[in-house]
């Protein structure tokens, strides 16, 4: 899996990212059970998410590139909603969410935040995120206003922060197929945006 890396800030600035090299290293087949553990040692020494995001961006796309069976591993989007996620590790005492999500085509996401770190590796399709930042008024304190965007092919990861105000976007006639993995939310602080009514609703 070759693709571009992206970090994206709190304040929703998406910047490019250094893709490490697959090195002899690499070559070793990296199982799932590894990444697991090498990804709780990760979150057990190093306390800032920014950090953490550095770290395990590219243990995820060696993971990617050593487990075919995790790009084989979705449904087909529901046509009610227009989505599917399959559930790739949930352990109620190691607070990490694994997940392979479809969209179909023309689908768009609610404006949202995730309130924890996440990662979103893009396996097929293409994705438009579009990224906005909170820009408070007396009369409105969950006023948004847009950053810009970042468009993702197959083999781009996509790291986002805790904060990050974000919208999924399917482009072209194909459904997006992606791997998420996610860090321990705070649901009080997960918000779902409306940006006509300029008001935020915990999700």
């Amino acid at each position: 899996m070759v693709g571009q890396d992206w970090f994206v800030t709190n304040e929703g600035q998406c910047i490019e990212a250094e893709v490490f090299s697959q090195d002899e290293a690499f070559l070793r087949p990296y199982r799932l059970y590894r990444f697991l553990t090498d990804l709780e040692d990760i979150l057990e020494r190093v306390h800032d998410d920014s950090v953490r995001l550095t770290l395990i961006c590219p243990l995820v796309r060696r993971l990617l590139n050593s487990s075919e069976w995790l790009h084989m591993n979705f449904l087909p989007p529901d046509p009610t909603t227009g989505w599917s996620v399959v559930m790739l590790y949930n352990e109620p005492d190691f607070s990490i969410t694994i997940q392979n999500v479809v969209w179909s085509p023309g689908s768009v996401s609610p404006i949202h935040n995730h309130a924890t770190w996440g990662v979103v590796a893009l396996l097929s399709g293409q994705e438009k995120n579009s990224f906005w930042q909170r820009s408070p008024t007396p009369d409105h304190p969950d006023r948004l206003q847009p950053v810009g965007d970042c468009l993702l092919n197959p083999g781009d990861v996509l790291c986002l922060m805790p904060n990050t105000i974000h919208q999924v976007e399917t482009i072209g006639d194909e459904p997006t197929i992606s791997f998420n993995l996610y860090g321990e939310t705070n649901f009080d602080q997960r918000f779902e945006f409306d940006l006509a009514q300029q008001t935020a609703q915990v999700f």
